[in-house]
Order: structure tokens, then C-alpha cells, then sequence
């Protein structure tokens, strides 16, 4: 791997594994692909799967393609992509190949219908040499074998895919969406990789429930939120950030810091500061990420105008 292979895979490896909003793209639908990127989703995700039918799969591989090498814009434009399967290996070699291409814009790839770790490893040995993956777990199976399968050296973050989870297990009830959550979350945690990101609301029109569901995955811990329409990218980011009194709590309890102390009748000792301290990194963080946020959606405001002129 040369100097600049691994500087670029670095880079999409850190973008994976912060992002709050994830926008899932259909693959046979070109024509959305930029304007995903003027969504402001932290990553975009162009869907080889379930979003395309099998008769047009052929062609959708073609423009993701395009889309992420020199084709069709190069460096302007990046994605992860979601495979077909484990064993759609022609999939998989064809984004061995853009990876191979200067200036490509694929970010990693996500793997349906995760369910083992010897089966993740599989596709991972296929992948350039840290090339993100994202194993979607969508079912018992994969529930079960959440830990290992995140253990799996190139497993950036693990992410959870509620409705065929549900369907799997034959399971409505919240409560059961919320235990693998849980134990999503804590998969990743004892693994060392990033926080999960949570199912996408099926609702794209009540962007009070979208809130309501990213607000309770991040409370479960998770790291962020698969979307499914441009319209819930802002909710989702705005429910994963800490609201003002939180930012303010937390400047109080930093101050109190070097020693056992109390806020307002609440015993302060250091995990409580640290808490503290991670709402202010992430509160700075949303700063600069904004700042680069619209800088990128400038840019691809001036290529959607040269592509319209």
C-alpha cells in the first residue's frame, strides 16, 4: 500500500466510523446521487441491495461505477457502498477495482444480512487492506454473533437493520428492537470499534418520530442513524447532538474537576467529568464538522450547476 493508498484509507476510515447520518441511495438512480451529497449526510451509502431489483442490479453496479471514479467526478463524489451479499463476489472485486483507481470515492463497504464472523472475514479478505466494512445485522443469527463478527479485524462499525430483524424473529413488540440495540452497542464497545448505527424510521414525512427514534438510539448508545430520505438527515444530526443544557452542565462539572465535589446535590467524582468532557469534544466537533459540511455542499453545488450548464 502506498503512502497516499493508506492516507486516503485512513481518512474514509475515520469519516465511517464518526458519521451521525447515513443515506442510503439507490444504485440504479444516478440522477440522486448528488443531491445526497448536497443532504448534508455525513456519508452516503449507494444500495446495490434491497433498494434495486434484481433485473437492474447489472446496471446500478455500473453507475456506482461511474460514479466513483474519474467517470463521473472523481474525488468530488465518495460513498459506501451496499453489496448485494457476502457472496456477490463480483460485486465486491468490481469495488476492488475502484479502489484501485486514483482518486476514487469509495468510502467502504456495507455487508447485508451479516450473521458470522468467518463469513464477514471472507469479504474483508477481499477488500483492500483497510477498506472500512460495515456488517449489517439483520437477523438472530447475527445478534448472536454480533461480538465476533465485530471483532473482525476491518470491521469499522456495526449497523442494525430493525425490519428484517423484526421479520426474522417475528417480533413487533419495541422492546425487542431495543435489546439488540443494547446489545449492538455493547458488541462494539467490548470489541474496540466505533458505536453502531441504528436502523433507519421508516417514517420520512413525521419528522417528529424521526427525532423521537435518533434521540432513543442515541440514549441506547449508538453513534448514529441510517436514513432513508434527504429530509431526515437534519433531524437525525440535530437529536445526536447535546442540547444546550447539556453543554452547559457540562462546563459546570469540568470546573469542579480535581477531586470528589457536588453540582447542584449530585455527587461530581471522575466519571462524571469525563461524561462531561465528551459532551464538549462532541459539541466542538459538531462545530467543525458543520464548517466542513457546508464548504463540501458549496462544492458540490458548483459541480450539480457545471453539470446543468
Amino acid at each position: 500500500m502506498t503512502g497516499s493508498t493508506a492516507s486516503a484509507t485512513t481518512s474514509a476510515s475515520t469519516k465511517v466510523a464518526q458519521a451521525v447520518s447515513a443515506l442510503f441511495v439507490p444504485g440504479d438512480r444516478p440522477e440522486r446521487f448528488l443531491k445526497a451529497q448536497a443532504s448534508g449526510a455525513d456519508i452516503i451509502i449507494l444500495d446495490l441491495e434491497d433498494a434495486v431489483s434484481a433485473e437492474n442490479k447489472a446496471g446500478a453496479l455500473t453507475e456506482v461505477l461511474k460514479a466513483l471514479t474519474s467517470q463521473g467526478g472523481g474525488s468530488e463524489f465518495s460513498a459506501v457502498v451496499r453489496i448485494s451479499g457476502s457472496d456477490s463476489h463480483f460485486e465486491i472485486m468490481t469495488l476492488v477495482t475502484v479502489a484501485s483507481t486514483s482518486g476514487h470515492g469509495l468510502l467502504g463497504v456495507m455487508v447485508p444480512k451479516a450473521e458470522s464472523a468467518a463469513q464477514i472475514a471472507a469479504v474483508v479478505a477481499m477488500l483492500p487492506v483497510g477498506m472500512p466494512c460495515i456488517p449489517l445485522i439483520e437477523s438472530a443469527a447475527g445478534l448472536t454473533s454480533a461480538l465476533d463478527i465485530a471483532r473482525v479485524d476491518g470491521v469499522t462499525r456495526l449497523a442494525f437493520g430493525a425490519v428484517d430483524f423484526g421479520l426474522d424473529v417475528d417480533a413487533t413488540h419495541a422492546g425487542v428492537f431495543d435489546y439488540a440495540r443494547a446489545q449492538l452497542v455493547i458488541a462494539s464497545a467490548a470489541a474496540g470499534i466505533a458505536a453502531p448505527l441504528d436502523s433507519p424510521c421508516v417514517n420520512f414525512t413525521d419528522l417528529q418520530v424521526v427525532s423521537e427514534e435518533a434521540l432513543r438510539a442515541r440514549e441506547f448508545g449508538c453513534g448514529g442513524k441510517l436514513c432513508i430520505h434527504p429530509k431526515q438527515v437534519d433531524a437525525v444530526r440535530q437529536s445526536f447532538l447535546p442540547t444546550a443544557v447539556q453543554i452547559a452542565w457540562a462546563h459546570k462539572v469540568v470546573e469542579l474537576e480535581g477531586g470528589a465535589a457536588a453540582l447542584e446535590g449530585t455527587m461530581i467524582d471522575r466519571p462524571v467529568v469525563e461524561r462531561a468532557k465528551k459532551i464538549l469534544a462532541v459539541a466542538e466537533g459538531a462545530k467543525a464538522a458543520n464548517a466542513a459540511r457546508v464548504s463540501a455542499e458549496a462544492r458540490s453545488s458548483a459541480v450539480a450547476q457545471e453539470k446543468t450548464e
